[in-house]
């Protein structure tokens, strides 16, 4: 099943965290925190303006991005986990 967002809406992966630490120390599943960075797997048509006009997103497929610790909405797709959130809670384009 493919998920398509309305609008200003994308799709993000979160990518996964370290476990370790520079020292070493493994850090247990319970503890670890969920990553704020993700990848851009789908994106939106782009806002619609007040004329009518469409203006397109920032945000491209395939763009590594930050976000907010409680952004977007988390769902299940094909049995994995993704965040649709609007293109405004994306703090910054990781290069």
């Amino acid at each position: 099943m493919q998920l398509k967002p309305l609008q200003d809406r994308v799709v993000v992966q979160r990518l996964e965290e370290e476990t370790k630490t520079a020292g070493g120390i493994i850090i247990p599943d319970n503890h670890t925190e969920k990553p704020s960075q993700g990848k851009i797997v789908a994106v939106g048509t782009g806002y619609r303006l007040t004329d009518g006009s469409v203006r397109n997103l920032d945000v491209k497929v395939g763009d590594t991005v930050l976000f907010g610790k409680y952004s977007g909405t988390s769902v299940k797709v094909d049995g994995k986990e993704v965040l649709i959130m609007k293109e405004e809670e994306i703090l910054g384009i990781l290069q």
